[in-house]
């Protein structure tokens, strides 16, 4: 099987979550992980704030941006900005699920259309000289998966596609609400592992109902990449050994981590950043540990305040044992 070692392990877009202060220190964890920005559209790029749409540290890399929409032209054009600002790969999405996205005719409604997704491939191809990936559902509604998954990447590889990362669920855009269909619609790994095997020159990541580290190398003998949303975030700690385990480099310090972490902190409120925007990433890092309640209640009250400073999250470092505590 062939394997696309920058797509082995990443971590999903998610709204709201993995903006720019949660990419740096998930990037604190593990150096190799691809890591993914929230989706922005296209029209927000060209009509929008785009620093504060863009902007990310540099640290992050590698880092993809994640674009929304239908319109060819936009895409293009909102590519090639992301790709002034440095990003490492574009990824169109194919698979939320929300009102908002259904509305405007991108996410998973586009399972429905895959020669305008080819389209829309072709153009940020032609735009960039970046990767151009495509994050799909297995299928939405009354699709029969088996040809929805398998036509959707059979015309995104007519337009240059070479690699995606597949949510193994089907979204259903009738009657489930977003967070719904993220657990509801049952799991078909076995239909992404057929696809790979249909496609051995394709990178194919697999996305969906991956919890464990252990789970995600079972998968690695199917796939190519295994792509982890929720459970990284909320379990952020669990990264600190991806690069080990799956890249074979030296594991990642959680002192030094906690440490580097601090002083990104630091920097950022002296530009006017809340500690609460930051701090809100990192309330899982400590799940099961001695201390980990009161590290997360500590920041939880103390942190929204208007004028918390680096010495609430100091202070709530030290409610943890000694071998979690910063260096």
């Amino acid at each position: 099987m062939q394997q696309n070692q920058s797509h082995k392990f990443s971590i999903a877009p998610m709204m709201d979550w993995t903006d720019t202060h949660c990419r740096v220190l998930h990037r604190l964890l593990t150096r190799r992980t691809l890591l993914y920005s929230e989706m922005v559209t296209a029209d927000a790029v060209l009509h929008g704030d785009r620093q504060k749409l863009l902007g990310f540290d540099g640290s992050e890399h590698p880092v993809a941006l994640q674009l929304g929409g239908s319109e060819p032209g936009a895409l293009a054009e909102a590519a090639r900005i992301a790709e002034d600002f440095g990003y490492d790969e574009i990824n169109l999405n194919v698979g939320c699920p929300s009102d908002r996205v259904q509305s405007g005719r991108f996410g998973a409604c586009l399972m429905r259309e895959p020669a305008l997704v080819a389209d829309c491939m072709a153009a940020i191809r032609n735009a960039v000289s970046l990767p151009a990936t495509v994050k799909c559902r297995i299928g939405v509604d009354d699709q029969d998966p088996e040809e929805s998954l398998r036509t959707l990447i059979a015309s995104c590889v007519a337009a240059g596609v070479t690699q995606f990362a597949v949510h193994a669920r089907k979204a259903w855009l009738d009657g489930l609400s977003p967070k719904e269909n993220r657990d509801v619609p049952p799991l078909d790994y076995d239909l992404v592992y057929r696809v790979k095997r249909e496609n051995p020159g394709l990178g194919i990541t697999l996305n969906g109902g991956i919890q464990t580290l252990d789970q995600a190398e079972a998968h690695l003998a199917h796939v190519d990449g295994v792509m982890l949303g929720r459970a990284a975030y909320q379990n952020p700690a669990m990264l600190l050994v991806i690069d080990a385990r799956f890249f074979g480099d030296a594991p990642r310090d959680l002192d030094d981590a906690l440490g580097e972490w601090c002083q990104y902190v630091e920097q950022k409120l002296k530009d006017g950043v809340r500690l609460a925007s930051m701090t809100r990433h990192m309330l899982g890092m400590f799940n099961g540990r001695p201390g980990a309640r009161g590290f997360r209640r500590h920041l939880s009250e103390h942190a929204p305040r208007r004028d918390a400073g680096i010495a609430v999250l100091r202070d709530a470092l030290t409610l943890l044992s000694p071998e979690c505590e910063a260096a």
